[in-house]
């Protein structure tokens, strides 16, 4: 049987376009399990019929409802309900991906008290604006970005989990860079 003081779990949290796709990335390309928050809301809306839009207007409505209706820690309930049944299945490590709010980031906290690392990126706003706008899979232009930002932070309480991080990442430079720091974070907690 695993022990539980064996289990470590990393949330990687940041605002959209802050690189949190590419350090997750690196994690499961390393073997490590992720739990993606956001399939939770994709698999509901998969469930009642309802389709995911190119502009993500769809998304954002749904996972403002779901919350709305059935709780802030709906999400989280379902996320916490399948990291739990990876460490029955024995996983020791695994990286959740998506954490948005304040309210999830309680909820794991107390479902995982003292297994649970939350690391941040950030990046300055004017960079993290042109990396979004490039980026091949859902590009926002600078209006769309910045209503996002204001969605996610005033209806989804997303600033709640990046302040209260356990570490930081400023991720201003190359791909590398990011993972270079990441590696020391994980060196230093043991992951």
């Amino acid at each position: 049987m695993l022990d539980p003081k064996d289990v470590k779990i990393l949330a990687i949290v940041g605002m959209s376009g802050s690189g949190k796709s590419i350090l997750v990335n690196y994690l499961t390309e390393r073997g490590i399990p992720k739990v993606h928050l956001g399939n939770m809301i994709y698999k509901e809306m998969e469930k009642r019929g309802i389709e995911r839009t190119s502009d993500g207007k769809n998304e954002r409505e749904f996972r403002e409802m779901i919350r709305r209706t059935e709780g802030k820690d709906w999400v989280a309930r379902q996320a916490i309900t399948e990291t739990k049944d990876l460490i029955a299945a024995g996983q020791k490590r695994i990286v959740l991906d998506g954490v948005y709010s304040w309210t999830e980031y309680k909820a794991f906290k107390h479902a995982f008290p003292g297994d649970l690392t939350f690391i941040a990126l950030v990046i300055p706003k004017t960079l993290r604006y042109e990396r979004v706008a490039k980026r091949p899979d859902r590009p926002f232009d600078a209006q769309a970005i910045r209503e996002r930002d204001i969605t996610e932070i005033e209806n989804l309480e997303k600033g709640g989990p990046i302040a209260a991080a356990d570490y930081y990442i400023l991720n201003d430079g190359s791909v590398e860079d990011a993972q270079a720091h990441l590696k020391r974070i994980l060196s230093e907690i043991n992951f």
